[in-house]
């Protein structure tokens, strides 16, 4: 007789191996007999004849011409039907939900105006009006419904717009700052960098001053922490858009940040009071919370030491900023430089930690484990610990995105769901794109959750091969043979985890940051089983210790876990035989981004629709023009590409920054500076500038700088408008650093920029046509034509209207200031 427990475990060993997309499938079809066709007639065997048996090659000739005759228009069009039904009915179109709101969000901050609320209203309105009526037709009820998903994710972001409303700075002023400290980060540097909330200035009293600014000090007194009011002299600097057209626009960020300016003290900011008894809770408990951050930061760093020492405070309470530059740069080169931002990799082995002690402690106790669902314990208790990790983080945006990723799953397994779906990853999109649609456009949204429905689909995919496929069960090993079959398994899922993820953000890393990393997958191998095994499950150790004094032990172990990963991705870094690569077309990316939604979401043969998709983005990868020189928005650098991979500029001083960003675009490995000829000097001569041979870095002399792009074309840098005419006869391109400056050639063939324009429209990227001498150069600027609200601030510098730099007035003579 069979009991209860015995059935139940038989239903429970029969039910695994059963993928759950199978559930969905349609049965195969039966062939019935059929009365128009008749059955075949079957002859009679002589006896004692064997019966004919058809050659290889014969059997593989009618099996294609089989297959051949099944393919015909009326059966793909059936074949397509039933694939696509089957699609909705596995719940294709939930998933597709975020990539409308996506679709929307995307559409709504390429738009060239700022649109009103009455117009996306109206077509949402309108699309779920017709959606309601068009539900006996489905396909026209899933088109209505497409749109207003659009609709809605273009409302989400102009709502976020509004509700930003960031106070941005104008123009450049010194002024006497008072405000309360939000945050403070010691740099690597040295300086302490601090978020402030400003309250008050002076001398002069800003009459739009910015709600909040980030301000750099050389030296704090030690008494300042989070909600301190402070107040000292600073120079206040307005957000920078992007240092060349189609960059990341940093003005943009700094909006939807809150931060309305940037500068730096000019001297020692003093304490007015450290508690004046004037704070919100809200901001009383965020003040707590940030110097609770930094005494552990502090305490890590004093236990650690080193760069070892600002990792692991980075790992553990988001603290980042004094990370050396050269181990930055290593990662970045080595492709693990996402160890270091808290992300939904940090989130999951704090979450798996926990789970793991949890259920091995659970382990212990049989009989409580046997009567109780522990794992729900284990999943509630992981839940609140990445919700302790996200608060003493910081709130990033990229740990907060992780966090919600995270919290949907450990959700699903409280309610006894499958924790890693599709359907999880679209709700953990839908909750994001509608909370912070701005997201969708920034680098950390897009490899992070294309990276991960990459993983996802292929798990699935995986695991349905799997599903339809009988395995023997598995001979007995000895205890050598199992740890070594473990360990290619593991090494197997690591390298195809990281492949899978390097390739699903490949093409956005180079769109976004114009580099890759060749020989990340050797990097990841070797790295992540430091940090899955040692650093981050100690860190995790070293927390829960912390309040009681004994987390000595596990951050000596976690340093030298990072030492060894800081060794490992300085050797590969070195070795690493490219880092630029260039600019990459709009239109792959999209492309490519288009076949892995298919690639993922797909279930059935539909799939295989995203090769074409795939196939085109790659083909179209170098559809794109490289610009032959580039300018700043404060018009005081001009790069362009002369040969050899080599970028001349016309400081001897550049933007380190700005160079960098334009090396990676151009393909410039070298920065050549430019040649200074004093007057006397007769090397240079500059009433004979067509002598330059092609391809010659600056020369400048007497307020003039001259060079020589490799098609000819001759680029001319002067500093004061009165100069811009000693370009005119032979310059095809003059940039002026000048405001107040015009264009004093009067000739179509020379393109004149200046400073009022740059202040106004941002960098500038130039394209000489290589065929024709008589076409004039054609630019192109980052913020082009009516502003969006991130860029209003634009106009009301002193260069965009046209003034010279600000002159403090001579006491002497009493003029007024200009």
């Amino acid at each position: 007789m069979t009991g209860r427990g015995r059935s139940s475990d038989r239903g429970e060993g029969a039910i695994v191996g059963v993928s759950e997309r199978s559930l969905f499938a349609t049965p195969p079809a039966i062939p019935l007999p059929s009365p128009l066709v008749a059955a075949p007639a079957t002859l009679p065997l002589q006896a004692g004849l064997p019966a004919p048996t058809p050659s290889s090659a014969a059997r593989r000739i009618v099996r294609v011409r089989r297959q051949m005759g099944l393919v015909s228009l009326p059966r793909l069009r059936h074949g397509l039907a039933k694939a696509a039904e089957l699609e909705l009915d596995r719940g294709i179109a939930f998933l597709l939900v975020p990539v409308c709101l996506a679709v929307g969000a995307i559409g709504y901050f390429s738009l060239a105006t700022e649109p009103d609320f009455a117009k996306p209203v109206a077509v949402m309105v309108l699309a779920a009006t017709c959606a309601f009526v068009s539900r006996s037709w489905p396909k026209t009820h899933l088109c209505f419904m497409a749109v207003m998903l659009c609709a809605l994710g273009l409302l989400a972001a102009k709502v976020e717009t509004w509700r930003a409303g960031t106070r941005m700075l104008g123009s450049e002023i010194s002024t006497q700052l008072t405000g309360r400290v939000v945050s403070l980060e010691e740099m690597e540097s040295g300086r302490i960098r601090l978020t402030m909330d400003v309250i008050s200035t002076a001398r002069p009293k800003l009459r739009y001053a910015p709600e909040r600014v980030r301000l750099s000090a050389r030296k704090i007194p030690p008494e300042m922490t989070a909600g301190s009011l402070i107040t000292g002299y600073a120079k206040l600097l307005p957000p920078t858009g992007p240092v060349r057209p189609d960059s990341y626009d940093f003005s943009f960020d700094s909006y939807f940040a809150g931060i309305g300016g940037s500068g730096f003290f000019l001297g020692n900011p003093t304490v007015v009071a450290t508690d004046d008894g004037e704070m919100s809770l809200p901001a009383r408990l965020f003040s707590s919370i940030e110097n609770a951050r930094e005494a552990i930061a502090d305490h890590i760093r004093g236990s650690i030491g080193g760069a070892e020492g600002e990792i692991a405070a980075a790992l553990i309470v988001g603290v980042r900023a004094g990370i050396p530059d050269e181990i930055n740069e290593a990662m970045r080169r080595t492709g693990i430089y996402h160890i270091i931002s808290i992300s939904g990799l940090h989130m999951a082995l704090v979450a798996g930690t926990i789970m793991g002690l949890l259920r091995g402690a659970f382990a212990l106790f049989p009989d409580f484990s046997a009567r109780r669902p522990v794992k729900k314990y284990a999943a509630a208790a992981a839940l609140f610990s990445i919700a302790a990790y996200l608060v003493i983080s910081g709130v990033v945006v990229a740990a907060e995105r992780s966090f919600i990723m995270l919290a949907v799953m450990l959700i699903a397994v409280l309610f006894d769901r499958a924790a890693l779906t599709m359907r999880n990853l679209a709700i953990s999109a839908i909750a994001v794109i509608l909370v912070s649609p701005h997201e969708v456009v920034g680098p950390s949204f897009q490899m992070s959750f294309a990276a991960t429905a990459a993983l996802v689909g292929a798990y699935a995919g995986w695991a349905d091969h799997r599903a339809g496929k009988t395995r023997p069960p598995s001979p007995k090993r000895s205890l050598p043979g199992f740890l070594t079959r473990k360990f290619l398994l593991a090494t197997g899922g690591l390298a195809m985890t990281s492949i899978i993820a390097g390739s699903a953000t490949a093409l956005f890393a180079i769109w976004h940051f114009q580099r890759v990393s060749p020989l990340s997958l050797f990097a990841n191998l070797a790295v992540m089983p430091i940090v899955s095994v040692v650093v981050m499950p100690f860190a995790v150790l070293s927390s829960l210790a912390m309040p009681f004094g004994a987390d000595g032990p596990f951050l000596y172990v976690m340093g030298k876990g990072l030492t060894a990963m800081i060794a490992v991705s300085s050797w590969i870094s070195e070795r690493s035989p490219i880092d630029g690569v260039g600019l990459i077309s709009q239109q792959s990316v999209l492309l490519v981004a288009v076949a892995l939604v298919i690639a993922t979401m797909a279930t059935t043969w539909l799939r295989l629709a995203a090769l074409p998709f795939a196939l085109a983005g790659l083909l179209t990868v170098s559809d794109i023009r490289t610009p032959d020189v580039l300018i700043s928005e404060d018009a005081r650098l001009v790069a362009l590409p002369i040969g050899n991979g080599e970028l001349a500029v016309n400081r001897e001083r550049p933007n380190e920054f700005a160079a960098d960003n334009w090396k990676r675009a151009l393909v410039s490995e070298t920065i050549v500076k430019p040649e200074m000829f004093d007057k006397a000097d007769g090397q240079f001569d500059i009433a004979a500038p067509t002598d330059l041979p092609q391809g010659s870095p600056f020369y400048c002399r007497e307020g003039l700088c001259l060079a020589r792009h490799p098609s000819g074309a001759i680029v001319a840098y002067v500093e004061d408008r009165k100069n811009t005419w000693k370009a005119c006869a032979f310059a095809d391109l003059i940039v002026v650093n000048d405001a107040t400056a015009y264009d004093a050639c009067h000739n179509p063939l020379v393109v004149v920029v200046t400073k009022r324009q740059l202040a106004r429209k941002g960098s500038a990227a130039v394209f000489f046509d290589p065929q024709s001498a008589t076409t004039p150069a054609v630019i192109e600027f980052a913020v082009e034509g009516p502003y969006r609200p991130w860029h209003e601030q634009r106009k009301f510098s002193r260069e965009a209207r046209g003034l010279p730099p600000y002159k403090k007035p001579d006491k002497s003579d009493g003029k007024p200031a200009q």
